[in-house]
Formats: structure tokens, sequence, C-alpha cells
């Protein structure tokens, strides 16, 4: 099933949990997504079938699933650059975001290999390094030879949070701006940095009328009514889940708790139990602010 070829220009790379998304220009090549330690070798080994070595490394945002593959494809590109949003940096350096970012690299390695998956890298011990990548504002636009791809820095999820629109192929690489997707299940929502930016956001990628969804993790859309479907899915997750909150009067931590046994199951629990209680409990934080 991966690599998988959507078009001339574009691959999904990783597995149903972890997308990668290669993009193929005449003259350069760019990798969107890090993954983890775990799916670093398998996606070496696609990138190998494909006969492509990539000339930009794309960092969306400096979450653990998102950034810890990084220094493994850093060290077998040397000659790649980099790309970053502006945050990115200063989030993944803080002592406490260092210390779980490792942990949880390691909790998901075993978590991987408890579903079959051949995890042949050790977890991290540092943080991934962002010395010396360039650091992209919105609407930048990143020539590949044939077609450009624009960047969209997006609020409501992380700090440094960027996408990728490729215009030419109305495509849009959302990473987990419309959150964590549950196959046919919806979405766990994720607006950890602010609510009404996070549906700022929604609202903005659907107006860009893409035909092409990617997803950071289980899902890659192309039919318009699916497409339209998911826009409303991740809308109404994140109202629900914001209706429940103010609703409940009972204590924050008896709501994070519900939100958690709620969520925590199928795709998502390759996390760590702690990691979404923190994911929950900023849920509740966000709507109480």
């Amino acid at each position: 099933m991966f690599p998988r070829q959507i078009n001339d220009n574009l691959w999904i790379l990783g597995n149903d949990y972890f997308h990668l998304y290669l993009i193929k220009g005449k003259n350069a090549i760019a990798l969107v997504e890090m993954g983890i330690s775990a799916t670093v070798n398998i996606v070496l080994e696609q990138l190998s079938s494909l006969e492509a070595k990539p000339d930009y490394l794309i960092v969306t945002h400096p979450h653990s699933d998102h950034i810890t593959g990084l220094n493994y494809l850093r060290h077998s590109f040397p000659g790649a650059k980099v790309i970053t949003g502006k945050g990115a940096g200063s989030f993944i350096t803080h002592p406490k975001a260092a210390k779980s970012m490792i942990a949880e690299d390691l909790h998901m390695i075993e978590s991987m290999a408890s579903r079959g998956f051949c995890c042949r890298r050790t977890a991290i011990t540092s943080v991934p390094s962002l010395s010396g990548c360039k650091v992209v504002n919105n609407g930048e636009e990143l020539n590949l030879g044939d077609f450009t791809i624009r960047f969209l820095e997006v609020k409501g999820h992380s700090p440094g949070n960027i996408l990728v629109h490729i215009p030419a192929i109305k495509t849009l690489l959302v990473s987990d701006s419309l959150g964590n997707h549950y196959k046919g299940r919806g979405f766990f929502p994720t607006f950890f940095t602010g609510f009404k930016d996070y549906l700022t956001t929604i609202d903005r990628l659907e107006k860009l009328a893409p035909m092409v969804i990617g997803l950071a993790h289980n899902g890659f859309y192309s039919e318009s009514k699916e497409i339209r479907e998911i826009f409303q899915s991740a809308r109404k997750a994140a109202n629900d889940v914001k209706t429940y909150i103010i609703n409940d009067k009972r204590s924050d931590d008896d709501i994070l708790q519900d939100l958690f046994h709620f969520y925590y199951i199928d795709e998502l629990a390759i996390y760590s139990p702690q990691n979404i209680l923190n994911c929950c409990r900023l849920l509740v934080c966000r709507i109480n602010e």
C-alpha cells in the first residue's frame, strides 16, 4: 500500500498511522513530515524504491510524532535543507517539552512493535536539532522546478505550525490542523493552542477549495464529497468537545478523565496515556480560557 502514488508529483510514504508526503518537482524533491524513529527505516526503504533523495525536509510542527525522525533522516540526506515554522525551535528546546518528547518516542516505538511493525531504530536520546534550518513565513513559496509549493502559517494546534499548499494540483497537506483522525470515526480535536484559532484555520483551509487533502494520520482524500465531510467532521468534533466541557458542571479533572477514556482507543492508543491525558487537559484549558 505504501509508497502510494497520487499523481506525477505526489506520493504518500510511511504507514496508516504516520503519513509522510513526497513531492517531486523537475529540479528538486521535498519530503513533508518527519515521522518518528519507528518509521525511519520503512521511509528510507520507500524513498530508495522511488530513487528519491529529498532536497528539502519540511517539519510541519514540533510535536514528537512529527519530528523525532528528523535527525535520522537528516543524517541520511546530509545535503537536504530543513524547513520549519516560526516558534518550532524554541518549543522543542524547552526542558519540559524535551523530556516528554524523548519518552514519547520510546513509547511509540514499543507501540508500533506491538502492532507488528518492524522498528530497527533506537529511540531518540536528545531532541532533534533545528540548527541551520530555514524558517518560512506565511505565503512563502518554494520552487521545485516545474511548480511551486506554498507554506501556510496556521494557528490553533501547535507553535511553529506550517502547512503545505500545492496550488497547481489543488492539494493541501494539512498535518494535524483538522485533528487526529480515526478511520471511519471522525476526529480527536487538537486545538491545543487556541479554540477560536483552530476553527479559523479549518475555515481558512476549506475556503482554499482543495481537491486533494492529505492528513498526517490515517487519511488521504481526493473525492469532493469526502473532502466536504472531512471539514464538517473536524469542525463538529471541536464544537462537540466545547459543548461537552461547557455543559458539564463537574471539576476539570473529572471532565478531562472522561475525555481521555472516550478518545484513548484505536489509533490514538499508539501514544502514551500521559500524552493523551495532557492533550485532554489542554482541550479543557483552551475552552475555559
